[in-house]
């Protein structure tokens, strides 16, 4: 399997900085949820490093030029499975079933959404992020409007997981990595 370090320049390869931060953070909340069920972290962040990798240059082809690139490079059927299940009814109709595929689907847009809402803050960190906040701009559907709201909820529900729980795991997670992030209080 090809390393973290392989996963990384890949990513680098197709992507540029606002999408290489995305798949950061989406690695960040990965590989924190591998660390709490128990479950494989340099595989789980891979998936979340990757589960972009084809957006910024093929989004009309999204996941399934993922696909063709990560097949011949040696990725395994389970991590290219879990990357196209996050795109489940918008881009494929791979159903999220294993707890990587539900949890990659949870916190992609999420990870959005508390990017956005660090930003906002007169700190610019998720340092100090707390989830009410997040939950009030949850609410305004205008702000970030690009986070879905329907695949965050619908992605709690998938790991059994109260909106708010979830929220906060994923604040956590990116405190973990908010240096490379750029959320970092200034």
């Amino acid at each position: 399997m090809p390393t973290r370090d392989d996963a990384f320049n890949l990513l680098k390869q197709y992507n540029t900085d606002a999408l290489i931060t995305h798949g950061l953070a989406v690695e960040s909340a990965m590989r924190h949820f591998a660390k709490k069920f128990g479950e494989d972290e340099e595989k789980w962040g891979i998936v979340g490093l990757l589960h972009d990798l084809d957006y910024e240059q093929f989004p009309d082809e999204h996941c399934y030029k993922t696909q063709e690139i990560m097949t011949p490079l040696g990725y395994s059927d389970e991590i290219i499975r879990a990357i196209m299940s996050h795109a489940y009814g918008m881009c494929t109709d791979i159903e999220p079933l294993s707890p990587m595929e539900k949890t990659l689907y949870a916190v992609d847009e999420l990870t959005g959404l508390i990017t956005a809402c660090a930003l906002v803050r007169p700190s610019k960190s998720v340092m100090d992020l707390e989830v009410k906040s997040v939950k009030k701009k949850f609410k305004q559907k205008s702000f970030a409007a690009g986070a879905s709201r329907e695949v965050i909820t619908k992605g709690a529900e998938m790991l059994d997981m109260e909106l708010g729980d979830l929220i906060q795991e994923v604040i956590l997670a990116m405190r973990n990595n908010a240096t490379v992030l750029g959320l970092d209080i200034k």
